[in-house]
């Protein structure tokens, strides 16, 4: 979140792709923006790191009043700002009042001190009642410190100094409201740019900004003006085909809210946004633009190479069997779809030897019981013969978890038929997925797939990730594959 209440994403970010690209397999660029001032940057970085930062110092600043640091205070420090965090303090918001957090921040720093003092007398660490003063003092000081810090924020936001382009999908009352609010209200840091509609219900003279195309020119509309805000008002194209073309955006470094149906009689909750008078819903971060997502990718890495070591015996006894049984050549290769429409090689057990090429290609389930040895049927039940895909999560191809990967054939069809299904590939394809575990493998429903593995991507956490990794443990050893 910047210091104008939103996320500018990191400048390595991976930037975002249309549906006709992932098909392609290729992305657009984004044009460079221009070069900034460095307080700027340091501002436009996010509030969630600065005021981490102020609470440490801050912190600090109440360990020298109180005359005393025992190192137990360090966990004190851990305790309280996982407290905060909790309470949605270093929360991405747009209108940031330190009244709204004085509640929190008075009694969650004495919960804290609480919890470390009676810790340190269950565990006969000497800290007396240091811990709890501190976490008073601490709570009295946030307070000036953070009433500071959010002055500095709406006056930089008022100037102009820190600001953010809006886009506006909706050209309709609704629509034109907020355009009109956030332009006579500069404490927001919003500036509106422009309307994307298919079927505008004002005229261009009752709108602050003009409308600057249909809903399909969103992707190419955000680069062009390097927009870093979308926000979804009421316009005459159905929800349903709003979702997929949102999801075309989820990796562009812009934050995405929405205006409630019904908004005037909607009760606006702690972890929504207020525009003079309009409530605004943030869409959650996009999970591959979060920092859990990078740890998903260094536990992939870990888990697989472990994995490969630990399981090396069992696949040298399993490769021995298929050479023994189906003759040479081992493993089979089979070109796949993954993140971003990339294809990619595909590693497994060979259990069937194809007829010929197009067999390979475009055969969907080849379930000719005859051409199976003993040890092909086993593998497959088992799913065993998965397990050398866990060489292609070492190298980046697939994840552990995520969508199954499809050939490319079926990938061009099921895109046609089915409008959410390549929303799959914004993701890196994996060995099991949420889809999967749920019995959606083999001849069953492709939509019923693609919805699955959409909820999957949208609700994504490492705790998911462990979920399906177990479940997928016991549909192993239940021997509930093809």
């Amino acid at each position: 979140m910047t210091v104008a209440g939103l996320d500018a994403g990191s400048s390595d970010e991976v930037m975002p792709i249309s549906v006709a690209g992932v098909a392609a397999g290729t992305a657009p660029s984004e044009p460079q923006p221009s070069p900034r001032p460095w307080l700027w940057r340091l501002l436009s970085k996010g509030v969630t790191f600065p005021l981490v930062a102020l609470d440490c110092m801050t912190f600090a600043a109440a360990t020298l009043v109180v005359g005393q640091q025992p190192p137990a205070l360090l966990a004190l420090l851990v305790l309280t700002l996982a407290l905060f965090a909790s309470a949605g303090l270093y929360r991405s918001r747009l209108t940031m009042s330190i009244l709204d957090d004085l509640p929190s921040l008075l009694g969650r720093a004495p919960v804290a001190g609480t919890i470390v003092t009676a810790f340190g007398q269950l565990t006969q660490v000497k800290i007396g009642a240091t811990a709890l003063i501190t976490s008073v003092v601490f709570g009295g000081l946030a307070l000036g410190t953070r009433a500071v810090a959010y002055a500095v924020i709406r006056r930089a936001r008022s100037s102009g100094f820190v600001r953010h382009d809006v886009l506006i999908l909706g050209a309709g009352e609704v629509g034109g409201l907020l355009a009109h609010t956030l332009r006579d209200h500069s404490e927001y840091g919003l500036t509106p740019v422009g309307f994307l509609d298919n079927d505008p219900l004002l005229e261009p003279e009752q709108l602050p900004v003009p409308v600057l195309g249909d809903l399909s020119e969103l992707a190419n509309t955000i680069r062009a003006r390097n927009v870093r805000v979308v926000v979804v008002a009421f316009g005459a194209m159905p929800e349903s085909a709003v979702v997929g073309i949102l999801r075309t955006c989820d990796r562009m470094k812009c934050e995405i809210f929405f205006v409630p149906r019904l908004y005037e009689l909607h009760t606006v909750s702690g972890d929504m946004d207020l525009v003079w008078g309009i409530p605004l819903v943030r869409l959650r971060r996009a999970p591959f633009r979060t920092f859990a997502w990078r740890l998903k990718r260094a536990m992939d890495a870990l888990l697989a190479s472990v994995a490969l070591v630990a399981l090396a015996p069992l696949l040298g006894v399993l490769a021995a069997l298929v050479r023994l049984q189906g003759g040479p050549g081992f493993l089979f290769r089979q070109e796949r779809v993954g993140l971003d429409g990339r294809s990619f090689s595909v590693l497994k057990f060979r259990t069937l030897r194809p007829l010929d090429d197009t067999e390979t290609l475009t055969s969907w389930n080849v379930t000719d019981e005859t051409r199976l040895t003993r040890v092909s049927r086993f593998l497959r039940r088992s799913s065993l013969d998965e397990l050398p895909q866990l060489w292609n999560v070492v190298r980046g191809d697939m994840s552990l978890v995520g969508p199954r990967p499809e050939r490319p054939f079926f990938v061009s069809q099921f895109t046609e038929r089915f409008p959410r299904y390549m929303a799959r590939h914004r993701v890196p394809a994996g060995m099991t997925g949420w889809a999967q575990v749920h019995g959606l493998r083999g001849d069953t429903s492709i939509a019923d797939r693609a919805r699955f593995d959409n909820y999957a991507i949208e609700n994504w956490s490492l705790w998911q990730d462990v979920k399906i990794m177990l479940r997928t443990v016991g549909q192993v050893v239940r021997g509930a594959g093809r």
